[in-house]
């Protein structure tokens, strides 16, 4: 079997289960409908959340895509209850999150993290809080 030429790479983000035709599929050169069938079936249990993917378009318009886990700052901000992060996180906190949902969150982006177990992926994901104004009960810095 020969190797198809990839034309491009794109990387972008749909709400789960709803992705449409658009100017940024366009740009990727796939076939849209197929393409937002696929990935709508896909991710249809995560309506509500924002989710990336990275679509590889061929040469001959065929296309594979990877689904990856909800942006962290998403997932925070829906744990927090809050719809923005601070525009000064040092000053100005925006909401609070627990241990425990640090946890699950960090477990949730495991696979995409470049970490090597729960804790040092418990820290990225406090890092990202931080950066937000988010406080977490009984963590320390």
């Amino acid at each position: 079997m020969a190797k198809k030429k990839v034309a491009k790479v794109c990387k972008l983000q749909f709400p789960g289960g709803g992705a449409k035709p658009g100017p940024a599929l366009a740009s990727a050169g796939i076939n849209m409908p197929a393409f937002c069938t696929e990935f709508n079936d896909k991710t249809k249990d995560r309506k509500g959340d924002i989710v990336p993917v990275i679509i590889t378009a061929y040469e001959d318009k065929s296309f594979d895509f990877v689904i990856k886990t909800t942006p962290a700052a998403n997932l925070l901000k829906k744990a927090a209850g809050i719809d923005k992060a601070s525009g000064s996180p040092k000053a100005v906190k925006a909401g609070k999150i627990t241990q425990d949902q640090l946890r699950e969150i960090a477990e949730y982006k495991m696979p995409d993290l470049n970490a090597g177990d729960i804790d040092a992926a418990m820290k990225i994901i406090a890092g990202t809080a931080r950066n937000m104004g988010i406080t977490i009960e009984g963590w320390e810095d």
